[in-house]
């Protein structure tokens, strides 16, 4: 406190609780951008609330010769922090943190090779932290794979966070999002927390309008019911290994329990990560007599109970469709 009361009398600033305090509440998440200077860095710090006077602190770290060696990233820091322990944190990296996204829909092979990325740690860490025997018991989880159960959600992990540490930090949201009510639901339901999770994955990579989540749900449900193959295109897809933009008839020939062209009933698992949204509408779907949908350019899917009105309504798709890509080709021409 007293050797940064000295610099900032020597700068002609006042000491403050602003400029010297220990910080207090809860830290915050402060970005510096790659190639940031020292006045990009304090604007920055400023905004998050971190340190005041920014022109002020600006001259300190000059003082103090730390305006030169700040390491970018992202770190988290406390509001009213110190001046020296915010530049300390700046020159060493303490703090850094790395925020990961994990979009709603993601599988895992798209959701590893993100946490190798963020967390500068080797893709097998990954694979092997997605197949911990312990976390697949402790979810009661009959496949291979933790697929399904990586929440998806922003987290924030410390510089240095294995693996395994941000795997199990998924494994703990899902869990945390997971209502008790929910698994009274499965009753109701007669199916187990895995069959609602392949659901919703389903639904999560069908749905485009949050309002057709429950219907389509409502759809492979009656389709359950009556013994009626789900016939799930992204069931395919993760039964090939690769995104497809389209699935195609010999695509359907893939040989795969997850292959529900093939396999009557749900996958042995889910296909990705749903969101909370498609959980829910896989426990609480529609009550509407829809066995048939089809999906037209806008994101919009039309629903219906028998198979000649579907064909008629395929048909209507085809020509969207069709006339969708036309637009495209044409437009293509023209930027040529």
């Amino acid at each position: 406190m007293q050797r940064c009361a000295r610099y900032l009398a020597a700068i002609g600033l006042t000491a403050s609780i602003a400029a010297c305090g220990s910080g207090s509440g809860a830290p915050v998440r402060v970005t510096i951008p790659q190639g940031s200077n020292l006045r990009v860095a304090a604007d920055s710090l400023a905004r998050a609330g971190v340190v005041a006077y920014p022109r002020f602190f600006r001259l300190y770290a000059s003082m103090r010769r730390g305006d030169r060696g700040i390491r970018a990233g992202t770190y988290m820091l406390r509001p009213h922090e110190g001046w020296g322990t915010v530049l300390d944190a700046l020159r060493r990296g303490k703090g850094l943190v790395h925020v990961v996204t994990i979009p709603e829909g993601y599988a895992i092979s798209q959701i590893a090779p993100l946490i190798a990325s963020k967390l500068g740690q080797p893709e097998d860490s990954v694979a092997a932290a997605v197949s911990d025997s312990v976390l697949l018991h402790q979810l009661d989880v009959p496949t291979k794979t933790l697929e399904g159960y990586l929440f998806p959600d922003t987290y924030t992990f410390s510089d240095g966070t294995t693996a395994r540490a941000a795997v199990e930090a998924m494994v703990h949201r899902f869990e945390q999002v997971w209502k008790p009510e929910w698994t009274a639901r499965l009753d109701t339901l007669h199916l187990s927390r895995n069959d609602v999770m392949a659901l919703a994955s389903i639904v999560e990579k069908e749905a485009r309008l949050p309002e057709e989540r429950p219907v389509i749900a409502a759809v492979y449900m009656n389709r359950l019911r009556g013994g009626i193959p789900l016939q799930a295109d992204p069931t395919v897809q993760f039964a090939l290994g690769k995104h497809v933009a389209r699935v195609y008839y010999k695509d359907l020939e893939v040989e795969s329990p997850y292959n529900t062209y093939k396999h009557k009933g749900l996958p042995p698992g889910p296909i990705a990560s749903p969101g909370k949204a498609s959980i829910e509408a896989a426990l609480y779907p529609a009550n509407v007599p829809f066995i048939y949908f089809v999906a037209f350019p806008d994101g919009h899917h039309e629903f219906r109970r028998d198979l000649a009105g579907h064909e008629k309504a395929k048909l209507e798709a085809r020509k969207a469709w069709d006339s969708l890509e036309t637009v495209r080709r044409n437009d293509s021409s023209r930027a040529k």
